[in-house]
């Protein structure tokens, strides 16, 4: 039996997430992710992901303390992004440079402190990149801020607002990990073959940069930029679906009701509500959008997707849209890493068959 790209096939059995698309739910190691961003930060989820329990307090410290230890850029690095074309993608840029990492001491099989270092410096990566482009003096990671703070700081050399850190590190945890996606499925078929893990995450990096998967929500950005104002929200909503026109932002794939990332993203963003005006405004067109459309479409259950809460949060923060691919690497390094320690521990290579559909020559003709 074909089933064209894979799809329902199951591949691998993991400790690491679950996915419920008809109940809302994602899994990380047993505790809901949207439980998660109330009280843990970016560097408790990660080690969740990579060590299977939250950490005490001494151990969450001791990660800390490699994630900032290994957050700084070798001089390689450095050298490497200066040479490069001005005019080359993020995405392409985070993949050249990790892959420039992969020295002997990447070597089969992979570890939690490989996985570390690789997670702390893609956002360094990101924000030298970023700086160089635009003809400004890149900013030193800073020792005092945590994992997302010292990210929103070294691409804007200013420290960030509460609202702001809060609403990206909700963003980054609920981003961390989902499932056997098409970048994890690359990272642990690289795995698979006992390569090293920079090559798992070059591999990952490379898949994640296509459109299909890790595009960009430039389609909500474009929605709240229309509306602009509270009072335009439901003329707006109504004319696109009366055009037959797609609601970016709204339904997913996966998930039949409500995505319970969107909902933890917003849950964090009604605690800053009045301290930016973007976020406001996301929240008002979600309530009217989610009104039209039961209206409209009634039964469909179209709810706000992750990418819908995750446009208002990068559009905040004013974050370049050029950024928001990148950014999202930057948190799903965790899952990918946490995929290809669980393929080390029990591997076997991935080998899929194909059907030929081609013709056959007889011999002797040419």
């Amino acid at each position: 039996m074909l089933n064209q790209g894979l799809k329902g096939v199951v591949a691998a059995e993991t400790y690491i997430s679950h996915i419920d698309g008809e109940k809302g739910q994602l899994i990380y190691r047993g505790y809901e992710a949207k439980h998660l961003t109330k009280s843990n930060t970016f560097e408790e989820v990660a080690y969740l992901l990579w060590y299977g329990y939250l950490p005490t307090a001494h151990e969450l410290e001791n990660l800390k303390n490699e994630l900032i230890r290994n957050r700084h850029l070798t001089t390689t690095m450095k050298s490497i992004m200066d040479h490069l074309p001005q005019n080359m993608d993020v995405m392409s840029v985070i993949r050249t440079v990790i892959s420039a990492e992969g020295t002997t001491d990447y070597q089969w099989k992979p570890s939690i402190a490989q996985s570390i270092r690789l997670t702390a410096l893609i956002p360094t990566i990101i924000a030298y990149w970023y700086n160089k482009i635009n003809g400004k003096i890149a900013n030193e990671p800073d020792d005092a801020y945590g994992h997302v703070e010292n990210y929103l700081y070294m691409l804007n050399g200013t420290k960030p607002t509460k609202a702001q850190v809060d609403g990206l590190e909700t963003y980054m945890i609920l981003t961390m990990e989902h499932g056997m996606n098409a970048s994890t499925f690359s990272a642990r078929v690289t795995a698979s073959t006992e390569s090293d893990l920079v090559s798992s995450i070059t591999a990952a990096i490379g898949t994640m940069k296509g459109p299909l998967h890790g595009g960009a929500p430039s389609g909500v950005i474009q929605l709240l930029e229309e509306v602009a104002t509270h009072d335009n929200a439901e003329k707006v909503i109504r004319n696109k679906l009366n055009n037959g026109e797609k609601l970016m932002g709204f339904g997913h794939r996966v998930y039949k009701t409500h995505d319970p990332r969107a909902i933890a993203l917003r849950e964090t963003l009604l605690q800053s509500k009045g301290s930016d005006s973007w976020l406001d405004l996301a929240i008002h067109v979600e309530d009217v959008a989610v009104k039209v459309l039961n209206e409209l479409k009634p039964g469909r259950s179209l709810y706000t997707n992750v990418e819908f809460y995750a446009a208002a949060i990068m559009k905040s923060i004013n974050l370049d849209p050029q950024l928001f691919t990148p950014t999202f690497t930057a948190s799903r390094v965790v899952g990918w890493t946490a995929h290809v320690l669980e393929q080390a521990d029990n591997n076997t290579i991935y080998r899929p068959q194909s059907v030929y559909i081609g013709e056959m020559v007889e011999a002797g003709e040419r």
